[in-house]
């Protein structure tokens, strides 16, 4: 993933392409901290993962991923609090997917920086 709109220049300043320079407030400091802290579980990243082409139902989550139903129940209620899957009803059983195209892009931001 090619052109992040943004670089970052100090804890404070961030740099657009275009050039100009702009300051983040606390609270978005303090928001995008967050925002980084739910990627920061392996659950949650398996769970977004395995969501990335397809939405999945929690039992279809359980054996894609490994991880126990319970497990995975509590860290989509997470993931949903956070506004990066969503649900749907279906029949019975709740579907989810990815909230939007933001979180692939975030999880392959990181990958490629890892890779490099």
């Amino acid at each position: 993933m090619r052109g992040i709109p943004l670089l970052f220049i100090s804890a404070l300043f961030v740099r657009s392409e275009k050039g100009g320079l702009f300051m983040l407030d606390e609270e978005m400091l303090y928001d995008l901290a967050d925002l980084f802290k739910i990627f920061s579980d392996s659950t949650r990243l398996k769970i977004l993962c395995s969501l990335f082409d397809k939405e999945l139902n929690v039992t279809e989550i359980t054996s894609a991923t490994g991880v126990s139903q319970t497990a995975v129940s509590h860290q989509l209620r997470i993931l949903k609090q956070n506004h990066l899957v969503k649900y749907k009803r279906d029949g019975k059983q709740m579907v989810y997917s990815l909230s939007d195209d933001h979180v692939k892009t975030i999880i392959n931001c990181g990958i490629e920086h890892i890779e490099e």
